[in-house]
């Protein structure tokens, strides 16, 4: 290579490195800042499960009584179509009854167990009274002002239309915020209705760090306003430390050190996403400086 083309590159080279770094600072200087219609600094997962049982009308109404930010829930349909609230599909975990959800009538619907483990903390249950499936629209009529995250839990089209609906017909676009881990889901509620904020599906939150750590990032533009991740030390809650293998550690580590990145966090933020990381039974909304 000539000492003339060497220079090209390596100016061309530093030419990038300088620009991503100055608009991973100042993104709004290439993307104007998205509106935020609210803040969550605090959400209840499940409705705070591990203080009520998960996804009842009881957990929810603790979880705001309390001062959550927001709600979050998990949504199925039923065989005659109606939209509850319940993070399994299948039953048997929750109610002790091997059936699921879109086999059932929403009258046919079994109680909650009066206990419940805590599926995302060890050694850990939940118990209340209120052991009846809520329908989404209980929900929505008893919080009409309560920021609310649902998590479309199956990939049905009727499911993602009737939930459309009814955030249309309680007019809470504004509050609300929907999708799933799956891309293919998440693509389907931004198609059916693009008022409502979306959340990253895993798919895009792997191509938001592929595009963070090559410095690409803040290049590209964002659809999403929600960019929700679960702790990767949260792991440590749901083993024994001492039956895990020094390389589930180490990958347990390495995935904190990836994953938990503070500039990251702090460019999403100003371009006005909001960031949340899962830790227990609640999500806790990133603060950054910007």
């Amino acid at each position: 290579m000539s000492s003339t083309a060497a220079f090209y590159l390596l100016s061309t080279l530093g030419g990038y490195l300088v620009t991503s770094f100055l608009l991973l600072k100042y993104p709004t200087l290439l993307h104007p800042r998205k509106k935020q219609r609210f803040l969550s600094k605090h959400i209840s997962h499940r409705g705070g499960a591990g203080e009520n049982l998960e996804n009842t009308m009881a957990a929810f109404q603790h979880a705001v009584t309390i001062g959550t930010d927001m709600l979050e829930l998990d949504c199925h349909i039923t065989k005659d179509e109606q939209v509850v609230v319940s993070h399994d599909e299948n039953l048997k975990r929750s109610t002790g009854v091997n059936v699921n959800i879109s086999d059932l009538k929403y009258c046919e619907l079994p109680p909650y167990l009066g206990k419940l483990d805590v599926t995302f903390q060890r050694a850990c249950q939940c118990e209340g009274k209120d052991n009846r499936i809520p329908l989404l629209k209980e929900v929505f009529e008893a919080f009409p002002n309560t920021p609310i995250n649902i998590d479309i839990k199956v990939n049905n089209n009727v499911l993602i239309k009737k939930v459309s609906e009814l955030v249309k017909q309680y007019r809470r676009e504004h509050i609300t915020v929907w999708g799933n881990a799956s891309y293919e889901i998440v693509e389907k509620c931004y198609r059916e209705n693009s008022d409502i904020p979306i959340l990253f599906s895993l798919q895009r939150v792997l191509l938001i760090l592929g595009l963070f750590f090559t410095g690409l990032l803040p290049f590209v533009p964002i659809r999403e306003q929600f960019f929700e991740i679960p702790m990767p030390s949260i792991i440590l809650k749901l083993k024994e430390p001492h039956t895990m293998s020094r390389s589930q550690k180490f990958l347990i580590w390495l995935s904190d050190i990836l994953l938990m990145r503070k500039a990251l966090f702090d460019h999403l933020t100003a371009r006005g996403i909001q960031v949340s990381a899962w830790n227990d039974a609640f999500w806790k909304q990133y603060s950054s400086p910007v």
